[in-house]
């Protein structure tokens, strides 16, 4: 696929939209629409066998839900994933990590979207004070135990796509990594 142009629709700190015209390997012609967003960290607290979910509300979906603490940093775009996934974890829940291990990578929508996150598991953690961004003032946190977070899941009280990969990447990591 080749692109022939480009032109931004849409820009704000968050995102951009461009529309990219496009020549398939048939030779056809085409559009894409893109989104283009800085990638993210998504970082899953986990202290024994409980897991720390934020809650907050998602404008675009107009509902309050349960998710891992996740976030990136517009003005901050070349920060290393490792001290955004420490930055987003200190700012939604107060917690520091003494170790902040890489799972794994998740595109968030490759069919309309650049925006790409990488999934880290938080342990040895000690409690601070939360540093909320203004979107972020009514967001609270709770611990759970594995099983009351795999039956929000099957019940659908957690529904972002993310938390629900990323619960499966530190599965995964477990069974690699655990004799």
């Amino acid at each position: 696929m080749e692109t022939l142009s480009s032109r931004q629709v849409y820009a704000n700190r968050w995102m951009t939209l461009r529309e990219d015209r496009i020549r398939r390997t048939d030779g056809s012609d085409g559009v894409y629409g893109v989104v283009d967003k800085p990638d993210y960290a998504l970082v899953i607290p986990l202290d024994g066998d409980k897991l720390q979910l934020v809650e907050q509300f998602r404008y675009p979906l107009g509902i309050r839900r349960w998710e891992f603490p996740q976030g990136t940093a517009p003005d901050r775009a070349e920060l290393p994933p490792a001290e955004l996934a420490a930055r987003e974890l200190r700012e939604e829940t107060g917690l520091s990590a003494g170790s902040l291990v890489e799972l794994g990578l998740l595109d968030v929508a490759p069919g309309l979207a650049s925006q790409r996150g990488r999934v880290f598991l938080a342990t040895d953690l000690t409690d601070g004070e939360p540093e909320p961004e203004p979107e972020e003032q009514d967001m609270r946190t709770a611990w759970f135990d594995r099983a009351q977070v795999e039956r929000m899941i099957a019940d659908g009280e957690i529904t972002d796509a993310q938390s629900v990969a990323a619960y499966t990447l530190l599965l995964l990591w477990e069974r690699r990594n655990t004799p």
